[in-house]
C-alpha cells in the first residue's frame, strides 16, 4: 500500500528536476542549502528524507506538486509547522505550506480567512484588534491548519467545543490537482472529513472561520511543589472533586511532572517534582475569582491567576516555543477515581532517583466538546472524562527508553483508559492503521474510508495517520 517509488534512476532524478520548472517558490534537492530545514518542524523526533521539497509560494504551487506527484507515481507530504508529524516523508514530494500567509478579519461576519502557513498566535493578535478571538490551543506557534483539520481541542474547548465546530469553509487541492472550496453547502462530504481526517483528503491552503467577542478571559497557573506522594494525591484528588463542580465556563487541566537535577533547567525547577493546574473561564472575573479558591486554599506556590486579555491564553501553559526531542503519546480517559490517583502520583514520586521523567497533563473535557456540533465533523470525545496527554525527553540516545517508559505509563493507567483518542493528538507511534481507528468511532471511521476511496483511491496522501480507502464490501472493523 505505501511502498514509494525510487529516486536513485536516471529517469526519475530528470523528473525531479522538470518539478522546478512548474514551481513559482522554491523546489529544493537533497544536497541543496535549505533542503534539512526546510522539511524540519517543531517536533525533532520524525525526519524526513523527501525526494523534493515544494516552498509553495502560493496555491497553484500546491496544486502543480500534487499533479506532478499523482503523474511520477510519488506520495505527497504536507507540513506547516511540524507539531503532529506521522511517519518519514522519505522519497515524497513534501510541500511546506509556510508561505501561504493569507489573513483577514471580517469585523461585520465576525470571520477570519487564514492561509496555510499561519501560526495561532499571528491570529490571536490580528483578531484583537477588532475585539473578536479564535478558538486556539496552548501553543500560539502551532500552525492554524493542521490543528483545525485535527478537530483542534481549545483551551475554552468545555465553553465553545471544537475549533471545528467553527470552521465555515476550506480550501483543499485534491488528489487530481483541482482546488476545491467546501462548506456545508458545497460538497458537505469531503467538508466533514476534512475536519478531523487531517491530511488524508488533500492539502488544505486556506481556512474561514467564525471568531468569538471574547476580549478577556480570567486564567493562569497555579504550581504545586510536592514533597512526597501523599502531598501529590491530596492536590491531585482536591483539583478531580474541584473540576467536576465546575460549570462550562470554566475549563481546566492539571499536569503532573517530575524533574531531573539538570543544570539546564532553572535553580527553582531542578529534582523537583509539581502538580500545576491551569484554568480558563469565559465569565466575569469576580466569580472566576470565587470558583478559583477552592484551589488557592490547596497553598500554591504560584498563583498568577486573574483576568488577562484574551492573546495572552497560550502563555498560560508556557508550551515550549522552540524545537524538541519529546516522545508524545495521548489518550483518552474515563473518570478517575483513588486508586487511578495513587497511579498517576507514583509516576511523579520525589523520592524515585532517575528517570523517566514523564510530564502528565490531564484536560477536562465534557460540556461543550460532548455535544453535537452545528457542522457535523469527524472528531469526538466518544463520552471521555480526560484528554491524557504524555511527554517524555527523547534525545536520540533515549529514543528507545523513552517509548518503553511511555508504554509502561499507559498500561498502568489502561483501567482508566477508553480506548479512544483524539485525531489531532496522534503521533508519531500512532501511525499503524488499528491505532489511527482509536482516533473515531466506527461509523465515523467507516465513513472516513469510504470518502478516501473516492477522492483518493490511489493514496497519494499517505504519508500522514493514513486513513486507506475502503473496499467494496469490505470491514475495516469487526
Amino acid at each position: 500500500m505505501i511502498d514509494m517509488l525510487h529516486t536513485d534512476s536516471t529517469a526519475d532524478r530528470r523528473d525531479l528536476v522538470n518539478l522546478r520548472e512548474l514551481i513559482r517558490g522554491s523546489t529544493l534537492y537533497p544536497g541543496d542549502e535549505g533542503f534539512e530545514e526546510a522539511c524540519s518542524g517543531w517536533l525533532l523526533t520524525v525526519v524526513h528524507r523527501p525526494a523534493a521539497v515544494v516552498v509553495a509560494a502560493d496555491v497553484g504551487d500546491v496544486a502543480a506538486a500534487v499533479r506532478f506527484a499523482a503523474e511520477a507515481g510519488l506520495p505527497v507530504a504536507v507540513q506547516s509547522t511540524g507539531h503532529g508529524p506521522s511517519v518519514p516523508a522519505d522519497g515524497a514530494v513534501f510541500i511546506a505550506t509556510g508561505e501561504l500567509r493569507e489573513l483577514s478579519v471580517d469585523p461585520r461576519a465576525g470571520t477570519a480567512r487564514l492561509g496555510a502557513g499561519l501560526r495561532w498566535g499571528e491570529v490571536l493578535s490580528a483578531a484583537a484588534e477588532h475585539g473578536l478571538a479564535p478558538l486556539c490551543g496552548s501553543s500560539g506557534q502551532v500552525g492554524v491548519m493542521g490543528y483545525l483539520t485535527g478537530g483542534g481541542l481549545p483551551v475554552t474547548g468545555r465553553t465553545y467545543g471544537f475549533a471545528a465546530d467553527y470552521v465555515r469553509s476550506l480550501d483543499i487541492v485534491t488528489a487530481d490537482g483541482l482546488l476545491r472550496t467546501v462548506s456545508a453547502t458545497q460538497e458537505p462530504d469531503l467538508f466533514w472529513a476534512a475536519r478531523g481526517g487531517k491530511s488524508n483528503f488533500g492539502v488544505v491552503v486556506a481556512a474561514e472561520i467564525e471568531l468569538l467577542p471574547l476580549r478577556a478571559v480570567y486564567g493562569g497557573q497555579l504550581s504545586y511543589p510536592v514533597a512526597d506522594r501523599g502531598h501529590a494525591a491530596h492536590v491531585l484528588g482536591s483539583y478531580l472533586a474541584w473540576a467536576k463542580e465546575q460549570p462550562e465556563e470554566m475549563s481546566s487541566s492539571v499536569t503532573l511532572m517530575r524533574l531531573p537535577d539538570a543544570p539546564q533547567l532553572p535553580e527553582e525547577f531542578r529534582g523537583r517534582s509539581f502538580v500545576q493546574v491551569r484554568v480558563v473561564y469565559t465569565g466575569d472575573e469576580e466569580q472566576g475569582a470565587r470558583l478559583v479558591e477552592p484551589l488557592r486554599a490547596l497553598g500554591p506556590e504560584k498563583d498568577t491567576c486573574g483576568a488577562m486579555p484574551y492573546t495572552q491564553i497560550t502563555e498560560i501553559y508556557q508550551d515550549p516555543k522552540n524545537p524538541v526531542m519529546v516522545h508524545l503519546r495521548s489518550a483518552l480517559l474515563r473518570e478517575l477515581d483513588d486508586e487511578a490517583v495513587e497511579e498517576l502520583v507514583s509516576l511523579i514520586d520525589p523520592s524515585r532517583l532517575g528517570g523517566p521523567f514523564p510530564g502528565i497533563e490531564l484536560r477536562h473535557l465534557g460540556g461543550a466538546l460532548n455535544r453535537a456540533p452545528g457542522r457535523p465533523h469527524a472528531v469526538g470525545t466518544q463520552g471521555a472524562a480526560f484528554h491524557l496527554w504524555l511527554r517524555l525527553p527523547a534525545p536520540a540516545e533515549q529514543a528507545g527508553a523513552a517509548r518503553t517508559a511511555a508504554d509502561q505509563v499507559l498500561e498502568r493507567l489502561r483501567r482508566w483508559d477508553t480506548g479512544a483518542m483524539l485525531p489531532g493528538f496522534l503521533f508519531d507511534h500512532d501511525s499503524a492503521p488499528e491505532r489511527v481507528m482509536r482516533a473515531y468511532t466506527e461509523a465515523n471511521y467507516q465513513r472516513l474510508a469510504a470518502l478516501k476511496a473516492t477522492y483518493d483511491p490511489n493514496q497519494l496522501f499517505r504519508i500522514n495517520h493514513n486513513i486507506p480507502p475502503l473496499a467494496d464490501g469490505e470491514r475495516t472493523r469487526s
